[in-house]
């Protein structure tokens, strides 16, 4: 039977209702019901829509443009929030295990992006040896234009001194993006789109193979 993220992130919160204090638990909730609530899928990109130039960072130096990646066919980004997220560090090691292989056997491009600086993002590429590039979207700017990222409703009027997300992502801002995954044909095309506004709740491998298998079907005929 396929491995399942999704399982996975089921397990994770069935272990935090037995080990978390109730108070923390609830909070978690209504902060993952609350985004889902709000969530407006018309602010998001769109299949068909033309994705227009953009460089991001490199964890490991360097940059990543759209231009390269698309150069010899589709591309695949997957969007995340921050190298310490816990489920994050389910999602990823799930997608090299179960997607990338398949990827880097065709020659598709996969980079895995999250706005947190490049000096603290890396940590999650070198944590599981992950084999497809980790990048960072400076100040938010593909995943505000994707229309993806969010910020919480309770911010404070003076953030904490520390453990707060502008600091732990090295940005000094609350915004984050929403798990997603788009793909983006040599066109530079969005030919699918997945956006989550639930953490626990992500985009399955098969789903992004499938979508992959497509698109070589119709560039086929």
């Amino acid at each position: 039977m396929p491995e399942s993220l999704n399982a996975q992130f089921a397990a994770l919160h069935a272990e935090r209702e037995r080990s978390w204090d109730p108070e923390k638990l609830a909070r978690n909730v209504d902060q993952r019901r609350e985004l889902v609530a709000k969530f407006d899928p018309a602010q998001v990109i769109k299949i068909g829509d033309q994705v227009e130039p953009f460089e991001l960072l490199d964890v490991e130096g360097g940059t990543v443009t759209l231009d390269a990646l698309v150069a010899d066919g589709p591309a695949v980004l997957i969007f995340f929030r921050f190298a310490g997220c816990p489920a994050c560090n389910l999602a990823l090691p799930y997608y090299d295990r179960q997607l990338w292989p398949q990827l880097a056997a065709a020659g598709i491009p996969l980079v895995a992006i999250s706005p947190q600086l490049p000096e603290r993002l890396g940590e999650i590429r070198t944590r599981h040896a992950l084999g497809f590039r980790v990048a960072s979207d400076p100040d938010n700017r593909l995943g505000r234009r994707f229309g993806i990222t969010f910020e919480p409703s309770d911010i404070p009027a003076t953030p904490p001194a520390e453990g707060w997300i502008g600091e732990i992502t090295g940005t000094g801002t609350w915004e984050l993006p929403q798990p997603a995954v788009i793909i983006i044909d040599s066109d530079r095309i969005a030919r699918f789109v997945a956006v989550s506004p639930d953490w626990l709740v992500r985009t399955e491998a098969p789903e992004i193979v499938a979508a992959l298998q497509q698109l070589k079907v119709k560039a086929a005929a």
